[in-house]
Parts: structure tokens; C-alpha cells; sequence
């Protein structure tokens, strides 16, 4: 199984970017999908949620209204469309996949550095706003 995060990059405030984790090797019709982002000297955080029903779905506060979350399951790929951005939203974004339906494993902390809390997690893309 492999996870190919991209679309990262340096974008001035207010600025947007559009992530793309592609998944090779398994089938995201069976998987709730997630972001996770990790700022220099803070904690991982949950960003954002697609349930594996599609009817769940999670932002952080910090994001809600400018991130939106998709997928493309005949891609296998999933999305996260960033508007707006911050200088705050400078991160390291991981794509995290989860073989159950819910998203309580992306709002709840307790889970962002458990070693089992996800099925899958990406490489990290890096995100720099700044002027």
C-alpha cells in the first residue's frame, strides 16, 4: 500500500492549495478518510473528516469555512481544498485512512500520535503561508 500526498507548497495569506493523496494498493470505497497537520514545535491535530458513509464529516474550528474535504474513489485519491489561508495553517499535512466509519479518531487527540489510530498514513506534505 502506498499514499502519495502532494500540492503542497508556499502561498501567500489568503491565498489557497488544493492536496491530493492518491492511495495505491487498496480501495477507499471501504475507508473513512482524514487529514492531519503538524506545525513546527505543536502538537499533530485533526483537520479534517469524510466518513467511509460520506455523511460524517469533521473540520477543526480553525479551519471550518475555508477547508473542504472530498474524495474521488474512482481515483482513489482524496482531497483537501484550502481557501483563505492563514499564516497558522503552516503545517506539514499527513492524509490519514481508517478502516472503520466515523471520524471520532481525527477530533479526538487522543488518537494523533497513537500508533494504531489510523490504517494508513501519508508522507506529509509541507505547507507554508507566508508573505
Amino acid at each position: 500500500v502506498q499514499l502519495q500526498a502532494s500540492g503542497g507548497g508556499l502561498v501567500l495569506p489568503g491565498g489557497s492549495l488544493r492536496l491530493s493523496c492518491e492511495a495505491s494498493g487498496i480501495n477507499l470505497d471501504y475507508y473513512t478518510i482524514g487529514w492531519l497537520r503538524q506545525a513546527p514545535g505543536k502538537e499533530r491535530e485533526g483537520v479534517s473528516c469524510l466518513s467511509r458513509s460520506d455523511d460524517i464529516t469533521y473540520y477543526a474550528d480553525s479551519v471550518k469555512g475555508r477547508f473542504t474535504i472530498s474524495r474521488d474513489n474512482a481515483k482513489n485519491t482524496v482531497y483537501l481544498q484550502m481557501n483563505s489561508l492563514k499564516p497558522e495553517d503552516t503545517a506539514v499535512y499527513y492524509c490519514a485512512f481508517l478502516h472503520q466509519n466515523g471520524c471520532n479518531r481525527y477530533r479526538d487527540p487522543k488518537w494523533y500520535n497513537h500508533p494504531k489510530a489510523y490504517n494508513y498514513l501519508g508522507q506529509g506534505t509541507q505547507v507554508t503561508v507566508s508573505s
